[in-house]
Parts: structure tokens; C-alpha cells; sequence
């Protein structure tokens, strides 16, 4: 097909669905005289979740376009932020990612030997590439190097140099690649900047910089490997992707932030250019969409409904995963990925790596009581007034990134006014089963802080500024465990693990010491220092 293309043509495919490009006018240049060689590279941290169909159905337009496409597990990267893949599980991750990324490409009809794939350490640790770590650190400062990975390298509270280093190497990359552009999410565009402004003064040549848009994830936000609900994995059972599509923010007539519509703009236009819609005939019948502006306008107007739009994609999504799920089901395949990803709630420490899993995995004490058995979430008061028959309740509307708000009966009356519980951000658990107090169904727990005395001290948790509802809030170090569906009263789970949850000296708050924490930061209390939460 490439070579049927011009140049122009070549370029709109390259480019069709950016959100941006960094260098326009070279590519068209590299065009007019040769193919175009591009890089994409991943860090092999958390699992890969169906948000990488989005750079896999690109890399399908390179491929198309003619281009010469490098892979590149970055498995230092993946170490030096803030050491996301313990150094133990480093091969064992670039082993995962290399299979899982090929059964992708496998399941979107992108032939694989068009591909060259490289690991980060195959020459990130040879004396060359060493040195001009050196003297790139030596023009780099600190400001440079800490904004440049602001939204890519975990954000925290005291940064180790490794994180630094990382943007740098990442700049690198492009030159000892020998390629022409980096290809990336729109997240990454400071590194790309460092990258230009600094690969020329090391004698080397600026590259060009391609940048897809971040593809909402199921909650509205980001799609994130860190935030389960967030995501739907490449292994999730059709049922687990079935539950995770029917809790999808998709709001009628709302095409913001839908990460339902975006799967269909950025995934299954580009593999099959058209999109089907499934319903039954007394809601206008089947209809096949041959452009994503269409959807979107019927979406809007309200003519497809978010269910029939979820069932659809689910369709769709299944026969992108099948193969995968069975190319994963070999002996092999099944041990890799328990090794690779160590179930969290059986080791010591929540999920420290192959070291934990090596040391026996604890007793059932430490498993029994895993905190990332929590659904903790971040939640938004869309309404509060007085319970009808009680005046020391309130009863609050609260969105929690699902399609319907959860109703809450919390006793906040004596400590936060009706006006400044009102459009408040606050952190509920969600999995605790409904109870009926004074005749009316609590969804969820309202987190708060209290300390007792006289008068009794109540303050409700506040999540990081800009938070948004239905982002998983997780303990520090146990990010990727996944949390039950409903805990078993019977259990204790909830009354064994809150024992342990306190409010720092710095108003953070904390369970067994390891902070409470979202993507964007750490959960908070404004003045109640040691208290308890509940």
C-alpha cells in the first residue's frame, strides 16, 4: 500500500488523529525522500490495559504510511521512576510486555516482522550512551529535568535523581535509535521540548515529535494502569469487561471526557473505518457509522444511547481481546504473568516485588487484611439536606464516577454546615454493603477524620485539588491490588484495616504509615493532626 502513497498521503495517514506535531515540516521534508523512522517506546511498569490500542492502531498507520517502526521496552525507565518495576521484576516485566504488545499488534493484523523491538538496556548501559548521560546532565538543571517529567514520572513528595534522570534518557533514546521522530502521548510533550532543546547542543540532530491525544479512561479521567477501575485489562474475562463497560461514565448527550466514545474514535475507526451500532428494532435497528463525526453527533443529539453504545464497543472490544486471552491461556504465558505481576494481596508488603513473593508471601493475617481490598474512591456532593426523619443525619447525593450518584446517610450535621458540604470533593468507600439507617439505603461511607473529647472533633478527608469523581484512591505501595466487590460484613475486612488508618502530624492521611494517595496526590485533613478515620 505505501507504495502507492505520495508523500502528502503518507503524511495525512502518519498524522491522522494527533493531538499535535512537533516538527511538521521536516517529516514532510524526510518524505519527499525516503521513509520515515519512528519510534515508539513504552516503560514496562504496570500492566498493559486496552488504552494501548490506541498507539497500537497508530503504529498500524505508520506501518501503512511506509515507515520504518522501532519498539522499545524501556525497562530502565521503567526502574528509574520512582522505581514503579522493582529491579527484580525488570526482565520478567519486558518479557510480559513484549508478549502481550505482540498479541496486540497480532490481533490488529499488523505483521510483526515490519517491526524492530529493542530493550532499553541493550544499549542504555554501554559506555557511549553512558557518557552522554553525563554530559547531558551537566547542561540540564534541575528545573529542566523536574518539569520536563511532571506528567509522566510519578509525582512525589521528596523526588529521588532517578526520576530526574529519566526525561534525559528518554531524549537520548531518539539519537541512539537513529531514528527521525518520537511518537507519543500528548503527556510526554515536555520531554519531547527537553529533547529539542538539548539534543542540538550535544552535536546532535532534533527530532521530530508526534503526540497522540490521553484517551479517557472508563471514570472520565486518564486511563491509568494504577487505577483499576479506571481500565479494562488485555486479560479481562468478557464478564470483567462487560462489569467495567456497565460502570462507564458515559452520560447521555455528553460527549466530554467519554471514554467510550474515544475507544471508538481512536481505536475502532482507524482498524476497521466504520462502527456499528447494535439495537433492537423498536429503538431504530442496526446502523453502521462510516465516520466517528456521525457517532458523535447522534451520540450528543441523543439518538444512540450510552447502553447500546456500551454493548456495542463491548462487541467490538471482545474480538480485539479473544485472541489475546487465548494466546494467554498457554502454561507459559499464565506463569509469566503471575510472576510478572505478583498478586499484591499475597505478599508480605502489598506487592513489593519478586523479593516479597520469594520470602513466602506472609501469612494470612497480612493477606486477610490487604488494603487494597478497599474501593475507595474520590466522590463529589452533588446535593445534601437533612434526612426526613432525622435531623442529626444528612442525606447526600454523591457522584462517584458511575452512571447514577450514590445516595449517603452520614451523621455530619454537628461538624460541616448544609453550605459547605455542598459541591464539596470528598473520599468514600464504596464496596461496604448498603444499610438502611433510619429507613433510607446508605450507598457508601463518607471518610472523615474525628478525634474524640468534648466536643467531639470531625473533619471529612479532602482528596488532591483538581481530583475528579471516580478516581481510585489506593495506599502507598499497594497500587495495583484490586479491590473485592462487596466485602463480607462476616469478614471484619473493613472494621480490621480501619484500626490501622490515621491522620499524620502533617494532616496526611495514612494507614500503617503508607500514605493515602490518588494520581495527582496525597489525601488530606485540614487541622485534625493524629486522628483516626473512619
Amino acid at each position: 500500500m505505501a507504495d502507492q502513497l505520495s508523500p502528502e498521503e503518507k503524511f495525512q495517514l502518519i498524522t491522522r488523529n494527533l493531538q499535535e506535531v512537533l516538527g511538521e515540516e521536516k517529516v514532510k521534508q524526510i518524505l519527499q525522500e525516503r521513509e520515515l523512522k519512528v519510534y515508539w517506546g513504552t516503560a514496562t511498569t504496570g500492566k498493559p490495559h486496552v488504552a494501548y490500542f490506541v498507539p497500537m492502531s497508530k503504529i498500524a498507520d505508520f506501518l501503512r504510511a511506509g515507515c520504518e517502526v522501532t519498539i522499545l521496552f524501556a525497562d530502565l525507565h521503567a526502574y528509574l521512576d520512582n522505581m514503579k518495576a522493582p529491579w527484580e521484576l525488570l526482565e520478567l516485566r519486558v518479557k510480559y510486555y513484549e508478549q502481550v504488545i505482540k498479541a496486540m499488534l497480532e490481533s490488529i493484523g499488523v505483521p510483526l516482522e515490519k517491526l524492530h523491538f529493542i530493550k532499553g538496556t541493550d544499549f542504555q548501559l554501554s559506555r557511549e550512551y553512558t557518557l552522554d548521560v553525563y554530559r547531558l546532565s551537566s547542561m540540564v538543571t534541575e528545573h529542566d529535568a523536574k518539569k520536563a517529567g511532571a506528567e509522566v514520572v510519578k509525582q512525589v513528595e521528596h523526588p529521588l535523581l532517578s526520576g530526574l534522570l529519566y526525561p534525559g534518557l528518554q531524549a537520548l533514546d531518539e539519537e541512539y535509535l537513529k531514528v527521525d521522530a518520537q511518537f507519543g502521548g500528548v503527556d510526554q510533550r515536555k520531554i519531547f521540548t527537553l529533547a529539542e532543546k538539548y539534543l542540538p547542543s550535544l552535536g546532535y540532530v532534533k527530532r521530530a515529535h508526534l503526540m497522540n491525544p490521553m484517551v479517557p479512561g472508563l471514570t472520565g479521567a486518564k486511563m491509568s494502569s494504577s487505577e483499576e477501575e479506571s481500565k479494562i485489562d488485555l486479560l479481562d474475562s468478557k464478564e470483567d469487561v462487560k462489569k467495567k463497560l456497565k460502570k462507564a461514565f458515559c452520560e447521555p448527550g455528553n460527549i466530554q471526557n467519554n471514554g467510550v466514545l474515544s475507544f471508538v474514535k481512536h481505536v475502532l475507526f482507524p482498524l476497521h473505518g466504520e462502527f456499528s451500532i447494535k439495537r433492537d428494532p423498536k429503538w431504530g435497528g442496526d446502523k453502521t457509522y462510516s465516520v466517528f463525526e456521525d457517532v458523535e453527533k447522534d451520540f450528543a443529539e441523543e439518538r444512540v444511547h450510552p447502553g447500546d453504545l456500551k454493548a456495542s464497543v463491548e462487541a467490538a472490544l471482545n474480538q480485539l481481546l479473544d485472541p489475546i486471552r487465548k494466546k494467554f491461556q498457554s502454561p507459559e504465558l499464565r506463569k509469566l504473568t503471575n510472576s510478572a505481576y505478583p498478586d499484591p494481596s499475597k505478599t508480605k508488603m502489598g506487592g513489593k516485588g519478586a523479593k516479597a513473593a520469594a520470602g513466602g508471601g506472609g501469612g494470612g493475617e497480612d493477606d486477610e487484611l490487604a488494603p487494597s481490598r478497599l474501593d475507595i474512591r474520590v466522590g463529589k456532593v452533588i446535593s445534601v439536606e437533612k434526612h426526613p426523619d432525622a435531623d442529626s443525619l444528612f442525606l447526600e447525593k454523591i457522584d462517584v464516577g458511575e452512571p447514577e450518584p450514590r445516595t449517603v446517610v452520614s451523621g455530619l450535621v454537628a461538624y460541616v454546615s448544609q453550605k459547605d458540604l455542598q459541591d464539596r470533593t470528598v473520599v468514600l468507600l464504596c464496596n461496604l454493603k448498603p444499610q438502611k439507617m433510619r429507613g433510607i439505603e446508605s450507598q457508601a461511607m463518607l471518610l472523615c477524620a474525628s478525634v474524640e473529647g468534648e466536643p467531639r472533633r470531625v473533619e471529612p478527608l479532602d482528596p488532591p485539588e483538581g481530583s475528579s469523581p471516580g478516581e481510585r484512591v489506593f495506599v502507598e505501595g499497594y497500587e495495583t491490588g484490586k479491590p473485592d466487590d462487596r466485602l463480607n460484613p462476616k469478614k471484619k475486612v473493613w472494621e480490621k484495616l480501619q484500626v490501622d488508618l490515621k491522620v499524620s502530624d502533617q494532616c496526611v492521611a495514612q494507614w500503617k504509615d503508607k500514605k493515602l494517595l490518588t494520581k495527582l496526590g496525597q489525601i488530606t485533613c485540614k487541622t485534625l493532626r493524629g486522628a483516626n478515620i473512619s
